[in-house]
């Protein structure tokens, strides 16, 4: 079976683990394991008669539910199967410019969308640093775009701060970013992006994992979107919400901008099912509360724990999951746990900036935490016994 290109592969990971796949506990995909909440579970089984129905061309409740959320008028946001359809509509608008510039390492998702409508893409890495020294690097970059060479230039700056790119090279491309940054976990501050809306013809902010902040530390563009005809915000209810089996996003965006995406798409994306538990989580504020409580103490615990182990260093992180430097092989780290202890971590082979000494986690609850920290400690333990007896 070929290896996964994403989190979350259970049915790979239960092959090589020689077990079912509800023995497997999943830290790579990036999942809250509270949820589903209750209240869109209830609302998922009150629906089940209408599956005899189509669902609602427009999906008037949930995008008025969407609109109460966010304080928008429901025409400025689409629903859709889950943040990658939305994301493959984005890639098609960013192909008509003259190229697109990603931050990498970048969610492979992005290069799919883009590649999809064979658009031209600009690669520009970030520099970041373990032990409390990240910092964000624009470099120099130099690619072949129609024959011609084209450069963006840009210079080391703090974290929190904004690369600069070189004026009169941007105005006709666009950027895709996410924030927070997934695979590091780091937060850009709005006042750091805010400036590239007046420099791109076209942003695309993917913040999929932005509700895990709560309302004092976000740092969404959702209040500044009808300022920008040119930004596009993307979100997911899938896994705030541990929905991901339902497929549920939406794109936040200009409406003459939303109407056009909906020319261009299948109708009825979006299921009743999902609709229905969407309209009832956007409602829990018991579970959003919940969350927000529960993220930080269990990051910190999974944190300290990986910090302590032999050879690893984890990255600081706003979001639920954490990037881990590693001294040793992910893909064997990843195989060996996989084997003898039933546990699934993310490696980071799809992400070619970090290759194989880069694994991301997912945080869990305390006890399925220390499973992992216990697992790890293990196997790191045997890796350093072989190494020893090598060298003897």
């Amino acid at each position: 079976m070929r290896q996964p290109a994403h989190g979350g592969n259970l049915a790979w990971a239960a092959a090589l683990a020689g077990c079912p796949p509800s023995a497997i506990l999943d830290f790579s995909a990036s999942i809250s394991p509270l949820g589903p909440p209750n209240s869109a579970l209830a609302a998922i089984e009150s629906q089940l008669g209408n599956l005899r129905h189509y669902p609602d061309p427009d999906y008037g409740e949930l995008r008025a539910s969407l609109s109460h959320f966010h304080q928008l008028p429901p025409e400025w946001i689409l629903p859709g199967n889950g943040s990658a359809e939305l994301l493959s509509l984005a890639g098609r608008e960013l192909a008509q410019l003259a190229a697109t510039a990603l931050i990498t390492p970048a969610f492979g998702d992005y290069y799919r969308a883009l590649a999809a409508y064979h658009a031209e893409v600009l690669e520009f890495p970030l520099s970041f640093g373990t032990n409390g020294q990240e910092s964000f690097v624009i470099r120099h970059l130099s690619v072949i775009h129609d024959k011609r060479q084209t450069t963006l230039t840009g210079s080391p700056v703090p974290y929190g701060g904004k690369p600069a790119f070189r004026t009169g090279l941007t105005n006709d491309k666009g950027l895709l970013l996410n924030n927070p940054h997934n695979p590091t976990g780091k937060l850009f501050s709005r006042e750091a992006i805010l400036p590239y809306l007046k420099e791109f013809a076209l942003v695309v902010v993917d913040e999929a994992f932005m509700d895990f902040l709560p309302p004092g530390q976000e740092q969404s563009l959702i209040e500044v979107v009808q300022e920008y005809p040119n930004l596009v915000i993307l979100r997911s209810l899938t896994k705030f919400y541990s929905l991901p089996g339902l497929r549920l996003g939406y794109a936040i965006a200009h409406p003459d901008r939303l109407q056009r995406w909906q020319l261009w798409r299948d109708p009825w994306p979006v299921n009743t099912l999902a609709a229905a538990a969407a309209v009832a989580a956007l409602k829990d504020k018991e579970f959003q509360e919940q969350t927000w409580a529960w993220l930080p103490a269990a990051r910190d615990q999974l944190f300290q724990g990986l910090a302590s182990l032999s050879g690893l260093q984890p990255l600081q992180s706003a979001a639920n999951f954490l990037l881990v430097e590693s001294q040793q092989s992910s893909s064997q780290l990843q195989q060996k746990l996989l084997k003898h202890h039933q546990i699934l971590i993310r490696d980071c082979l799809s992400f070619s900036e970090l290759g194989d000494r880069y694994f991301r986690v997912a945080v869990r609850s305390g006890l399925d935490n220390q499973r992992l920290l216990e697992a790890l400690s293990l196997v790191i333990s045997d890796e350093s016994l072989v190494i020893k007896r090598k060298d003897n």
